[in-house]
């Protein structure tokens, strides 16, 4: 049996100044750290990223969209809540009238309980399901959620002033055009119209799948699984792989080209069907170092939060102590942190 994998394996230290409350203005003007094998880190500008990638590569993102799925509501005596819609429970994410979410405070979340959004509309509790709660409206909820929802930005973000009207387009991707996220596939932020153009120009490829982002991209490691984090069942999330992303994927690989994933999101997608050789349904993969890739060649990632289940991904990719040695390097430079900071080009260590 293989040694423990402590969550103490996965720390490093962070300036609060360090953490990005916007995006870079341009988007492509964020940086971009290229750890190739046998090199130092590399350091440059996103829009340089089509120079670093071979014609006849392929370039896989994730096209999903978030949703305005944060609500604020209030109980009948008054007390605010707010609820965090996750996915649907029952039908699909345009007419289903039932969803699971999570809630803040959760105890406040009880079966039977009615609370009213901002705009009156009525939410009715229907019952719990471990940390999440089943609630239900009278119309769609989607609709309900572009009527009155709030773009759910991770608490690091929060700001004084509050979220900013910008933030709507902001974490939003390129790609996006399927709604069903609960928070952006980050690494997707950088790209803008121009980089895409000189990618194209340089003989890049470029192929969609989906995975709507959820919970399991954001959960923490509970604290009975600090000595071991291979144990932490990690939250469902749904993918689709296009039949022409699968055909473009092998005839990339046949012609010696390299599959580069967009994000973790697409890197879970992808080894998800190599995996269980299902091109949709519920992923829930929990990459860890010595998990073996059978996809992925070289991926497009943003600096994760210490402990997460994301820095977990990138050094199982790139090599646990490569990677912590980059990071240190990154704060070192002065790099941005997060949903909102720079990225990474990321290949394995080969040998």
């Amino acid at each position: 049996m293989s040694a423990p994998l402590p969550i103490s394996s996965f720390d490093y230290e962070l300036p609060e100044a360090c953490i990005a409350k916007v995006p870079a203005t341009p988007r492509d003007h964020s940086r971009l750290m290229v750890l190739a094998p046998g090199e130092a880190p590399r350091h440059h500008r996103f829009l340089e990223l089509p120079t670093f990638l071979t014609p006849g590569d392929l370039l896989v993102v994730n096209r999903t969209q978030v949703l305005p799925a944060r609500l604020r509501a209030r109980k009948a005596s008054g007390g605010a809540l707010e609820m965090l819609l996750v996915r649907p429970h029952e039908g699909d994410i345009a007419t289903a009238t039932v969803w699971r979410a999570t809630g803040r405070p959760l105890k406040g979340l009880k079966p039977g309980v009615r609370v009213q959004l901002k705009d009156g509309t009525p939410i009715e509790v229907v019952r719990r399901e471990g940390e999440l709660v089943v609630i239900q409206a009278a119309e769609p909820l989607f609709a309900v959620a572009r009527r009155t929802g709030e773009v759910p930005l991770p608490p690091y973000i929060e700001r004084d002033q509050g979220p900013l009207a910008s933030d709507a387009d902001d974490y939003q991707t390129i790609f996006a055009s399927e709604p069903g996220a609960v928070a952006a596939p980050t690494a997707g932020l950088h790209f803008t119209p121009r980089v895409l153009a000189a990618l194209a120009a340089r003989g890049v490829a470029q192929a969609e799948l989906l995975l709507h982002v959820g919970l399991g991209t954001f959960a923490a490691i509970r604290q009975e699984h600090f000595d071991d984090v291979r144990a932490h069942p990690m939250h469902a999330e749904w993918y689709a792989i296009d039949r022409s992303t699968v055909e473009r994927i092998a005839a990339t690989k046949k012609a010696g080209g390299k599959i580069v994933a967009v994000g973790t999101t697409s890197v879970r997608a992808l080894e998800t069907w190599a995996k269980t050789g299902a091109a949709s349904g519920l992923s829930t993969l929990f990459i860890t170092p010595g998990f073996e890739f059978k996809v992925v060649d070289a991926m497009v990632t943003n600096f994760h939060l210490p402990r997460s289940t994301l820095l977990m991904l990138v050094a199982a990719f790139a090599g646990r102590e490569r990677m912590l040695a980059a990071y240190a390097d990154a704060v070192r430079e002065g790099y941005r942190f997060f949903s909102y900071g720079d990225a990474m080009l990321v290949y394995p260590e080969r040998g």
